[in-house]
């Protein structure tokens, strides 16, 4: 069982409200799977989602290195930033080793993996770019029971 739902984020701040609580509930070996256009605001979130961890450096954009890694004492969860945007198809993911590990998971363009996207993913689609209002829908699976949505958006 699932829990679809949707919600307008207005503005970069609500993004990173948005980022910040789900950074709260994070916890080590979730995935996140974050979808949309180019511009829908994907790396924004990742980015917020990071700091809220403890991150105090830049949080560059995993584009070209695919996979960008923070570690405790610097985050409160170890976590993996993936892009997976320039990977030709589902076994190219194969050798970053993406699901031998025990780091949260924050994942760019999750399509990429096909069906080797785990169930328990909370999946995060983002519509929008530009200077167009967002609108983010989301699939909380039952791993994220009571974690997502946010307290403020049930």
């Amino acid at each position: 069982m699932s829990n679809k739902a949707e919600m307008i984020i207005a503005s970069e701040a609500v993004m990173a409200a948005l980022a910040f609580s789900c950074a709260e509930a994070l916890r080590p070996g979730d995935i996140i799977a974050l979808s949309g256009d180019l511009g829908a605001g994907k790396t924004t979130f990742a980015r917020a989602l990071i700091a809220a961890l403890g991150w105090g450096g830049e949080v560059p954009s995993p584009t070209y290195t695919l996979v960008q890694s923070y570690d405790p004492p610097d985050v409160r969860v170890p976590v993996w930033h993936v892009d997976l945007y320039r990977l030709d198809g589902a076994h190219d993911a194969d050798a970053l080793g993406l699901f031998e590990t025990d780091a949260a998971l924050v994942i760019e363009w999750p399509e990429r993996l096909g069906s080797r996207l785990p169930a328990e993913a909370l999946r995060l689609h983002i519509s929008g770019s530009g200077d167009a209002v967002r609108h983010l829908t989301w699939d909380a699976p039952k791993a994220w029971e009571g974690r997502w949505p946010p307290p403020s958006q049930q």
